[in-house]
C-alpha cells in the first residue's frame, strides 16, 4: 500500500463555497483497514469522510465515516464523491454507481442541475410522543412536535418553520441520546416546500449542515402531506443547503450541486 493518499473537500448540496456540507472524499486502490479509515475521519474532523475504493470488474464500492464510526448511508458524501469521480477522474463520464456496504448500488447521475442521487425511501413507524424522553423533547424547543417518526433517526414534525429557523439545543443533555434527530417543519418561503435541521451531538458533530440521508425520511412524510412528488427542501443550518427531490415509488430521487474546494494528499 502506497503511504500516499490521494483526497479531495467537496461543498455539496450548494453551489457556493463554504455553504452546504463539506465532505473529504478519498480515492482508493488499495482496500484500507476500518481502523485506518477511522483514523482518517477523525484526522478530517468533517460529519462525513467518503473512501471510493476501485473494484476491477465491479462498481467502486463507496464507504462513509463520522469521527465517531460508519454510518450505514450519507447524502452529501455520496454526492461529494460522484462529483470528484465525474469532474476530476471520469469527465466523460456523466453517471455512476456505487456499491455500498449496508444500502445495496446507488446510482448518481449527472446533469443540468448538478448531481441526482437514487437514494432508499424510509419514512419509518410513526411513533407516540409520549414514546420519546421528556428531557429530549425539551433540550430542542419549548415547542411540541405534532407528529414523530422512527426510522434511523427520529423525525420530529413541527408546526412552525420559524421554530426550525430559532432552535437551540442543549447539546449537552443530548449528548446520551442515542438516536440522529430531524426536526422539520413546512415552509411558507417560496420556492421551499419545507425545512429540515439534523442534531447528532453523541457522533462528535452537532449540528450537520445539510443531511442528504434524512431527506430519505422527510421526503415521504411531506409528499404525502401536500399531496406532491416533487418537492424543494431547504436544510437551515448556518451553512444552508438546498435539494431537489422526488418520490418514485419507495425511492427518493435527490438532486443537488456540488463544488470542490481543496484536494492534496495524506501521507
Amino acid at each position: 500500500m502506497s503511504n500516499i493518499l490521494k483526497f479531495w473537500q467537496v461543498d455539496a448540496f450548494t453551489n457556493q463555497r463554504f455553504k452546504g456540507n463539506p465532505a473529504a472524499v478519498f480515492l482508493l486502490n488499495t482496500a484500507l483497514s476500518d481502523t485506518l479509515m477511522q483514523n482518517i475521519a477523525i484526522e478530517m474532523n468533517l460529519s462525513e469522510t467518503a473512501f471510493v475504493l476501485n473494484q476491477e470488474g465491479q462498481n467502486p464500492l463507496l464507504r462513509w465515516f463520522t469521527p465517531m464510526g460508519e454510518i450505514d448511508l450519507c447524502g452529501h458524501a455520496t454526492l461529494a464523491s460522484a462529483h470528484i469521480c465525474l469532474s476530476e477522474i471520469h469527465p466523460h463520464l456523466n453517471e455512476i454507481t456505487f456499491d455500498t456496504k449496508f444500502v445495496g448500488p446507488l446510482h448518481v447521475a449527472k446533469n443540468q442541475t448538478g448531481y441526482t442521487i437514487n437514494f432508499p425511501s424510509r419514512l419509518g413507524d410513526k411513533l407516540p410522543l409520549s414514546k420519546i424522553p421528556t428531557s429530549v423533547l425539551d433540550a430542542l424547543t419549548d415547542a411540541q412536535p405534532i407528529d414523530a417518526y422512527q426510522a434511523r433517526d427520529l423525525m420530529l414534525v413541527y408546526d412552525n418553520e420559524q421554530t426550525i429557523q430559532t432552535m437551540s439545543p442543549n447539546f449537552t443533555a443530548l449528548m446520551d441520546y442515542p438516536h440522529f434527530i430531524i426536526v422539520t417543519a413546512r415552509s411558507n418561503h417560496s420556492p421551499y416546500d419545507f425545512i429540515s435541521r439534523f442534531f447528532c451531538a453523541a457522533d462528535g458533530i452537532l449540528e450537520d449542515p445539510v443531511t442528504g440521508s434524512a431527506h430519505c425520511t422527510t421526503t415521504p412524510y411531506w409528499a404525502t402531506k401536500l399531496d406532491k412528488l416533487h418537492l424543494k427542501a431547504y436544510q437551515a443550518s448556518k451553512r444552508g443547503g438546498e435539494l431537489t427531490l422526488e418520490v418514485k415509488g419507495n425511492r427518493i430521487l435527490m438532486t443537488g450541486e456540488a463544488i470542490t474546494i481543496l484536494d492534496g494528499t495524506m501521507r
